[in-house]
């Protein structure tokens, strides 16, 4: 399948607040201004999400303003005993007062709730400092701690522009960077989960758009080392239209390498056995080893958003944009299912 790779600055909507110049590019090369939408405030889709990973933890921390449904959580998995907690806040019919900015590269957004925050800060540079403060984080315990996600040097991101077939309105702008060097500690209750340079990476989703009235979405990524180099990758598919832009890429050393359509082979009955993945360029070919499983329902009304989890580890092998392959060994990741309905 050709892809279309945008090299220039282009604009994510036209003059009448539609979507076009869909494709796919190595940097946020689209510009995006939500106040030309046509479209219903209810509509439009943004979120900020991370992901973040030690020996020991997986952190999952979003914010999103779903138009019908404000969300702010955070769920910490251990790698260790599958034990896991999560902390959410939901509001009603949040209609962009989140303030979420326009672009990935620059803005920060701060929530605050029941004397609770997370905030996601932007600095000059590329790095990034999440920040988090929960006095009561279930079962009575707390959350708090402060992270720096650094860039590998000349680093490029998997950006994409995806509309939907029937719905000509409904368009996904995303970045996925899943390569961050983490640095940090986390109290959480008693203990505390320590993210040290070499050892802890952070990925990044970010998302912009209008909702389709129905979406199915499913995202894998993860990050580590093997033979001394930085191997991650980021994969999906769903039921936008990728036609001129997959959101799958392989990163060596946060360089993108560009692959076509990847599938998730998933025991319907158990998603705890192992997955596989495969390409069908013939470029990807992975086992997923689940560690543990998490659910989670959001609903708003008539709004709804469910999400199936699976954190555990990647092994596999894949050619590189010169031909040369690749092997990779249990690298820490993340595997999700993703629904909404309205």
């Amino acid at each position: 399948m050709t892809q279309n790779e945008i090299n220039t600055l282009v604009s994510v909507l036209n003059e009448s607040g539609w979507p076009v110049n869909f494709g796919w590019s190595r940097a946020p090369r689209f510009f995006y201004d939500p106040a030309q939408l046509w479209a219903p405030r209810r509509k439009i889709s943004e979120s900020d999400r991370y992901i973040v990973f030690s020996p020991t933890h997986l952190l999952i921390l979003e914010i999103l303003d779903d138009g019908c449904l404000g969300y702010m959580g955070i769920s910490v998995v251990s790698l260790k005993d599958k034990k896991r907690s999560t902390q959410i806040y939901q509001w009603a019919f949040p209609l962009g007062a989140f303030d979420m900015p326009p672009g990935s590269e620059t803005g920060s957004v701060r929530l605050e709730r029941k004397k609770s925050h997370l905030d996601f800060v932007t600095m000059e540079g590329g790095a990034r400092i999440i920040k988090a403060d929960f006095p009561k984080f279930g079962h009575h315990r707390s959350l708090r701690g402060e992270l720096v996600l650094s860039e590998p040097a000349e680093a490029e991101s998997l950006v994409t522009n995806m509309p939907w077939r029937r719905e000509k309105s409904a368009f996904r702008y995303s970045r996925r960077s899943p390569w961050y060097i983490a640095e940090g500690v986390v109290q959480f209750g008693t203990s505390e989960i320590i993210f040290t340079k070499g050892n802890a990476w952070g990925i990044f989703d970010w998302n912009r758009g209008v909702r389709p009235r129905a979406d199915v979405r499913y995202w894998a990524a993860a990050c580590g080392l093997s033979e001394g180099r930085q191997v991650s990758f980021s994969v999906g598919y769903g039921s936008a239209d990728s036609a001129q832009g997959t959101e799958n890429a392989f990163f060596l050393d946060g360089k993108l390498h560009k692959l076509d359509q990847v599938t998730f082979h998933i025991n319907p009955a158990n998603w705890l056995l192992p997955w596989r993945f495969t390409s069908n360029d013939k470029r990807l070919e992975m086992t997923f080893t689940p560690h543990q499983e998490r659910l989670e329902r959001n609903r708003m009304i008539l709004y709804s958003l469910t999400r199936r989890q699976v954190c555990g580890f990647f092994s596999g092998k894949v050619l590189l944009d010169d031909g040369s392959p690749m092997e990779f060994q249990n690298i820490t990741g993340f595997a999700e299912r993703r629904k909404t309905q309205f």
